[in-house]
């Protein structure tokens, strides 16, 4: 036997909100506001299940969060391939919803076209999240796990960030850079909407680690890592480096590694230093005094993952590519040669897509034509938009192809307690029977059943799920002819 073990078991999702609109067919205003093309959206949804909230046959939530974003959180997932297809699937059911809507307007006449657009801000500066779980053993140092983890939130930026075009044609250069800006192309949609560091607050203080306790499992065995500051990414392969990176620093961190010396004095500066400056060279000041850049940070911390693995982890497939794509990435800016990931990381697709725009036809970032490409970089409303014909391409990479995603929207993953939700939720519906859903429980509303409580996230079989499956095909065998 080789000794070598995988990486610890974890459940992983992503809640990703989506930004809406509604564009008029010539000029003028747009024909709805945000908030009446989401309620437009949802139709179907809420036709079906009477409620805008509801729970997928894939196992996923789907549903209308506060500000008028739709947002769609993946399934539980323990294997990184069913995490990118679910994510996928997420632009799917997005892109079906938007294409029945549209379908509806025109019928009476409203002279425009809801999008679709998964990214992190409007128009006006708003910003909405993606954010990322992972599930963690309870343990007495989750809080320093969490602080520890900070550096490689504030600069992994540099590698899976989404890319922004200011508004303001361009942030000034950061502080002490080694290296200069590309004026008016940043890093990261989200990184300047961040105010601290580790807190419980969401919305007040938009931390980059959130800790509210709420695991959505047995608590007294788990905890969940509920990382809000990540950019909505439309490239497989920022999704595929944010997420594996993340799994295997935690499972270096519960394996008894140390990420503490890399603390930065000032997070939030760092952030914002980081986000402006495309060399990765400003150096950003640590506790203990010295500084660092983020492409030195970045590097610190794959390395550390590199001596972790060597010392007994075997990793996956995708685990490996991730690890690849983080080498290369770093690579890439170090050269100041983006090109070399621009099929797989979305800052460098984005910037290479709207440079060579610019080229082409004599212009700058500033360019409303260059900005609505950008827009239309993060434009999933329809089956035919511009990340699918990217990737029929080639110019960006599948990690998960479609047909893996597509499957994805109606068949969770196996391996998970998605599965039982998604099984009795299908068989819900084809039977027309209502159903109340959480992540952790699953009650018949026939006033009798009492609620099946999935308390572990890991179980994909349940005596007590099946048991209600075959309640619930004895009741259709019972009725009446004709009902």
């Amino acid at each position: 036997m080789s000794g070598l073990r995988p990486p610890a078991r974890r459940i992983i999702g992503v809640e990703t909100e989506y930004g809406i609109t509604c564009a008029p067919a010539g000029d003028g205003p747009p024909p709805l506001d945000a908030d009446h093309a989401a309620r437009k959206l949802f139709e179907p949804v809420v036709q079906r299940s009477r409620s805008s909230n509801v729970f997928t046959r894939g196992g996923a939530r789907l549903y209308l969060d506060v500000g008028s974003h739709p947002e769609f959180a993946t399934a539980e997932c323990d294997r990184l391939e069913d995490l990118l297809a679910q994510d996928r699937a997420g632009e799917l059911v997005m892109a079906d919803l938007a294409r029945q809507a549209n379908v509806r307007l025109a019928a009476v006449g409203v002279p425009g076209r809801i999008h679709l657009l998964k990214n992190n801000r409007d128009a006006q500066g708003n910003g909405f999240g993606c954010h990322e779980n992972y599930l963690v053993r309870r343990r007495g140092d989750f809080w320093n796990d969490a602080r520890t983890l900070v550096p490689h939130l504030v600069t992994r930026q540099i590698l899976v960030g989404a890319g922004h075009i200011t508004g303001d044609g361009g942030l000034q250069p950061a502080a002490r850079s080694t290296g200069p800006s590309r004026s008016g192309y940043v890093f990261s949609q989200r990184a300047d909407q961040m105010w601290d560091a580790v807190s419980s607050a969401t919305t007040r203080a938009r931390p980059l680690i959130n800790t509210r306790d709420e695991p959505h499992a047995d608590a007294e065995r788990y905890r969940r890592m509920h990382i809000i500051v990540g950019d909505s990414n439309i490239a497989q392969g920022s999704t595929l480096l944010k997420v594996a990176a993340m799994d295997l620093l935690l499972d270096y961190l519960e394996s008894g590694g140390d990420l503490s010396d890399l603390a930065l004095a000032d997070p939030m500066r760092a952030i914002r230093d980081t986000c402006s400056d495309l060399s990765a060279g400003v150096l950003l000041d640590r506790v203990d005094g010295r500084t660092i850049t983020p492409l030195e940070m970045q590097g610190e911390h794959l390395e550390r993952l590199r001596n972790h693995i060597t010392g007994g982890i075997e990793v996956t497939e995708l685990h490996a590519a991730a690890l690849d794509l983080w080498e290369r990435g770093l690579e890439a800016v170090r050269l100041q040669e983006p090109q070399r990931v621009a099929t797989e990381l979305d800052w460098a697709a984005k910037l290479q897509l709207v440079t060579r725009y610019c080229h082409k036809h004599d212009t700058d970032l500033t360019d409303p034509r260059v900005t609505r490409l950008a827009l239309a970089y993060h434009d999933v409303s329809s089956d035919q938009g511009l990340r699918q014909r990217l990737e029929s391409t080639g110019m960006l990479r599948r990690f998960v192809g479609d047909e893996a995603c597509r499957c994805a929207m109606n068949t969770p993953p196996a391996t998970t307690r998605a599965h039982l939700r998604g099984a009795v939720v299908a068989r819900a519906e084809d039977m027309r029977r209502d159903l109340t859903v959480d992540w952790v429980g699953i009650r018949l509303d026939d006033g009798a059943s009492s609620t099946v409580t999935l308390s572990d996230p890991f179980c994909a079989a349940d005596e007590h799920i099946d048991a209600l499956l075959e309640s619930m095909e004895r009741s259709a065998t019972e009725l009446p002819a004709g009902v």
